[in-house]
Formats: structure tokens, sequence, C-alpha cells
């Protein structure tokens, strides 16, 4: 099993990488800390909140906007190549990159393989981190970049992959969509039915819920599209606010996400929420403009009474 640290970093293929930068930059709330060739890196860690400094946390390149890959970081950078070769064991082609590809990716090594569903995955070990401080392009509150969303065709045999390869457990369930945490954050990944692979969302966590507010007067100002909230999930009691960004990529900023710690792990009992149950994904009562999170669960077959 690999011992996973953390997300590392989302690298997001775009063709108009221009636009992109200055979305992440002056409406997310990000730092640009340099382009290189045909890729902008961008970093979101407030030092002091997670211990990290990560060098970077999100990679706009020029490319194909369906082209995601998620880098996760090991604790303990010895396990590479034994987690390369029980992943190959399991059935999932594996390579290992190249001294360049390591270092567009800012660690020492990657290990690059593919969840169930085809969505690009990144074991990397010894992960760059910086010693200047984190200074953002506007003051949107932003503490660390926490969360995603994937999409996944098949999420009970994405999630055995992720509870058996990889150490994530299942926080909650919505429906058939697992929240899977590989720390002590509510959810590191969370799976939700659909066509094909691909990150379906990126959260930010924020200091305040004044952020979450100033963040939705902001957008609206900006002309950016709201397609969820402000609201509450009542999974891991986040207060959240979500919108869409380029190419159609929906972003979210949260506050509050609840914590399982890992002595807790051994006694925490995962809970089931309806997908059908409008309250089950915004306890305020939002209704979202996502497609995923519309999607009901499919209705049992009725059997005919004789």
């Amino acid at each position: 099993m690999a011992n996973l640290h953390d997300i590392r970093y989302l690298r997001i293929g775009t063709p108009k990488l221009d636009d992109a930068v200055e979305f992440a930059t002056s409406i997310v709330g990000l730092q640009l800390v340099g382009r290189e060739g045909k890729s902008a890196y961008f970093r979101s860690d407030k030092v002091g909140v997670r211990g990290d400094t990560r060098d970077h946390t999100l990679v706009y390149f020029e490319g194909d906007p369906k082209d995601h890959s998620i880098g996760f970081d090991l604790r303990d950078p010895d396990d590479f190549d034994t987690v390369a070769g029980e992943l190959e064991k399991a059935g999932h082609a594996v390579r290992e990159g190249t001294a360049d590809e390591a270092l567009s990716r800012r660690v020492k090594r990657v290990l690059f393989t593919k969840d169930p569903t085809g969505t690009k995955i990144e074991v990397v070990a010894r992960a760059f981190h910086s010693g200047v401080r984190y200074f953002p392009a506007r003051d949107a509150g932003i503490t660390d970049f926490s969360h995603i969303g994937l999409r996944t065709d098949n999420p009970k045999r994405d999630e055995a992959f992720w509870t058996t390869l990889m150490n994530a457990r299942v926080s909650d369930w919505i429906g058939d969509a697992p929240l899977l945490r590989i720390n002590t954050y509510h959810h590191s990944i969370a799976l939700f039915p659909a066509p094909g692979g691909g990150v379906q969302h990126i959260n930010h966590q924020v200091e305040d819920v004044d952020d979450i507010m100033r963040a939705y007067y902001f957008l609206k100002e900006k002309g950016v599209k709201i397609v969820f909230g402000p609201g509450r999930h009542p999974l891991s009691s986040a207060i959240m606010l979500y919108f869409e960004g380029p190419d159609g990529m929906v972003y979210e900023y949260s506050v509050g996400v609840k914590h399982v710690l890992h002595s807790e792990d051994a006694t925490y009992r995962p809970r089931q929420f309806p997908f059908t149950d409008p309250y089950s994904l915004c306890m305020w009562g939002s209704r979202p403009d996502i497609t995923e999170f519309r999607k009901p669960d499919p209705k049992p077959a009725m059997q005919a009474v004789k």
C-alpha cells in the first residue's frame, strides 16, 4: 500500500494559458511563482497552517483542457520502488519519469500511473519546498490547496483502488460517491459518478466565513459564474462556495472542514447520505448547477406484486 502524505500538485491543460494565468491570480487569488516554457506554476499555502511550504500546488500548461494529472506525495520516499512494484503487480501500468520530468514537477522522483477510470496519477518522492513566504495575488484568504473531486465511471471499483493500493479511508458516502481522506482532512479525494475521468473540482481552504462572503460578492461583480453556494456541506461541515473557471473547471472555496485524527481511524464510522435528498449536499438549501452534483441515485426497480 502506498502511504500517501498529501496531494502535492495538480496539473491542468488549457488552450489559453494567458487567460488561465489571469484567472488563477486576479480571480482565485493564487501566487504565480514562475512561468517556464508553456507552463505556469502557482502557490497557495500559507506558512504555519499545514506546517507545509509546497513549492507549488497548481500548474496550468498549454494543452488539452481534459488533460489532468494529480501528484501525490509519499510520506516516506524510500517506499518509491515498493509502490511501483505493488501497482504493477496489481495490474496497473507504471513508468518512472525522466530526470527532466521530475525537475518540471519540482521533485526528485516521479512515478506515472492511472486510476482505473483513466485519470493520470503521479506518485512523487522528495518534493521541493520553498523558503519564500507565500504572497497571494489578491487577498482571497486562501490558506492552502486542500482537495479535489474526481470523476469515476465505477465508484465501487475506484474506491477499492484508493483504499487497497493507496492509504485512503472512506469518511462518508453520498449516494455511490465516496469521500476519501489520506490525512486528517475529512476528504482529500471525492469520487463522483460520471462518464470518463479527470478532475471535477478544485478546493482551496480559506481562513474565515467572511472570506466566503467577500468572494461571493467579488465573483458576482467580476461576472464569474457561481455554480453552488454559499452553503454548508453536512458531510464535512465546511461552509463553501463553488464557481466556474477556465475551460469549465469548477473551483471551490471552503472553511471549517471537519478533521478526523489518525487516532480515530480505527473507530471512525463512515455515514451514508442519499444523493436524492437535496440537503445531503447543502444543509442550508443551496442548489448546485454542477452536473455531477445534480445526478441522483438510480431508483431501484419496482417488483410487481402478485
